[in-house]
């Protein structure tokens, strides 16, 4: 086959808040490109997922939820970096769970719609919806919304239907040779994704607001003789906030830091010695400038 008839494009993953964007990603990949909790705006930054095959490689993009809580500078850039991202996209993957449709919904299709580019609408979380005979009824409510390229039903948790989704989308994609090379999967370093890992721990034990008010950062990853030597620093914007963390006696940063230990070296394929440390960076959440020093896309 010669470049003139591969395909490849951007497809980007959008809408709300904790419907399965990433789940979704993870599902197509067959490993862990972006980290998955319960809790919205789990993912801050845009996130590269390369799928290569013979006659096509789709460059998904896993990018934060639109959403309407945008009080903090966080909040604005992981927006901006969701719209940026369904801008320069070929084709959008607009999620939406099966069961609910919300105002949030309605705001992520608006941009949808307004940037003009074709949209294949998913229901995902299709196992949630009962009866089944429900599901017809989502769908033709889903039709009514927008002339959607493709409207699909799937789970993204249980991969129902997602094999047919693959096959949807390379007649989107432009003409092109490969962009990336075969062996590659995501555009991010293994330094980002052992902070997210850390991330991720810490908002699957921590409850409430407390996860959204803290990042991690790393500040040495290194290859020694047998292992990977990892030292983390995860932020709080509040000194009140760091006791909550480190838990009694250390015992909830300890915690942590054994579940992301585990998580890494199955990652990463040898042992890996992690160390973590809690600091206070007084409302970074809300400083572009420290927001910037942590990895977040920022203007200029």
């Amino acid at each position: 086959m010669s470049d003139q008839e591969y395909r490849c494009g951007f497809v980007a993953v959008v809408g709300r808040p904790n419907v399965g964007k990433s789940t979704l990603i993870n599902s197509i990949m067959g490993s862990k490109i972006s980290i998955v909790t319960a809790k919205p705006q789990t993912t801050r930054h845009r996130i590269l997922a390369v799928h290569t095959s013979k006659t096509v490689q789709i460059l998904f993009v896993d990018t934060p939820g639109i959403h309407r809580n945008t009080g903090k500078a966080m909040n604005k850039l992981m927006n901006r970096t969701a719209i940026s991202a369904l801008m320069d996209a070929d084709l959008i993957l607009f999620v939406v769970e099966a069961s609910r449709w919300t105002e949030e919904d309605d705001d992520v299709l608006r941009r949808v719609i307004k940037s003009g580019i074709p949209t294949i609408a998913l229901l995902n979380k299709v196992d949630n919806v009962h009866p089944r005979e429900a599901l017809l009824e989502r769908l033709s409510e889903m039709a009514l919304r927008h002339e959607f390229s493709e409207l699909m039903p799937i789970s993204a948790k249980k991969g129902d239907n997602l094999a047919v989704l693959l096959d949807a989308i390379p007649p989107f994609l432009p003409e092109s040779p490969a962009l990336f090379p075969e062996q590659m999967r995501t555009d991010r370093s293994r330094e980002f994704h052992a902070a997210e890992v850390v991330r991720e721990k810490l908002t699957l034990m921590l409850h409430q607001e407390l996860p959204y008010g803290l990042t991690v950062q790393i500040e040495r990853f290194e290859q020694e003789k047998d292992r990977i030597a990892i030292n983390a620093i995860i932020w709080v914007e509040r000194d009140s906030q760091k006791g909550i963390v480190v838990g009694k006696g250390g015992s909830r940063l300890k915690q942590v830091g054994t579940a992301a230990r585990v998580d890494l070296k199955n990652q990463l394929g040898q042992p890996v010695h992690l160390e973590l440390w809690v600091k206070v960076k007084q409302n970074w959440a809300d400083n572009i400038k420290d927001l910037h020093s942590l990895g977040f896309d920022t203007p200029g």
